[in-house]
């Protein structure tokens, strides 16, 4: 069996499992943002940290149907895999990430961006660290024009990975709480400094409370 359908067959596997799981979980959805009642005008990139990626396909699926979506999937042999699960859920991936071969990952996304995909960005992924925000986000919301939508998640109950992310698996039949803070926009920035002070400022926006 080759690499790929090895990683499409795991994804499948995957995806009928998280979702059998999910049923399970007791979701309550806060919308600061009212991006469900009204999609905004402008371009909507998700942000989450990445440790918080188990329900994320889930969120896009049940909250957002209908709507064109995409995200990145690193390119290495575990991204593959990744790629072929999110698609199981309407989810188109970009192979890339925003700091190996940012440039091109980057362009891609803007091409999606402007063909109307929601673009799902984890700003700590794909390597960390944990609950830093990449320079790479806040580049191109700037040259998209897009809406940054900071996504919120806390379980009431859940395992902790030992992984660079403490990556998070919420315990079945935990509670879900999701905020859909409010919208986050990026303005030009003429120098390094004023660059800066925007990324350090969403990475405060986004920063988890009580180490969630």
């Amino acid at each position: 069996m080759t690499h790929e359908k090895k990683a499409r067959l795991i994804a499948a596997v995957g995806a009928w499992v998280v979702r059998a799981w999910i049923f399970t979980l007791r979701f309550r959805i806060v919308d600061r943002a009212c991006v469900l009642k009204t999609p905004p005008e402008k371009p909507l990139l998700w942000a989450f940290w990445h440790n918080k990626l188990f329900v994320m396909p889930h969120l896009f699926e049940c909250y957002f149907p209908g709507r064109l979506g995409a995200a990145l999937a690193s390119q290495s042999k575990d991204g593959e895999i990744i790629a072929a699960f999110i698609r199981h859920f309407g989810i188109r991936p970009i192979r890339g990430s925003t700091s190996r071969g940012g440039g091109r990952s980057l362009v891609e996304m803007r091409r999606a961006i402007e063909d109307g995909y929601i673009m799902a960005l984890t700003p700590d992924g794909p390597r960390g660290p944990r609950y830093s925000v990449s320079p790479g986000v806040v580049k191109l919301a700037q040259i998209t024009g897009g809406v940054i939508l900071p996504i919120h998640v806390t379980y009431s109950s859940y395992w902790q990975l030992k992984t660079w992310d403490g990556f998070m698996i919420p315990k079945p039949f935990a509670k879900v709480h999701v905020t859909f803070d409010i919208l986050h926009e990026i303005p030009a920035t003429a120098d390094d400094a004023l660059f800066e002070y925007q990324r350090v400022r969403l990475e405060r926006m986004m920063r988890p409370q009580h180490g969630a």
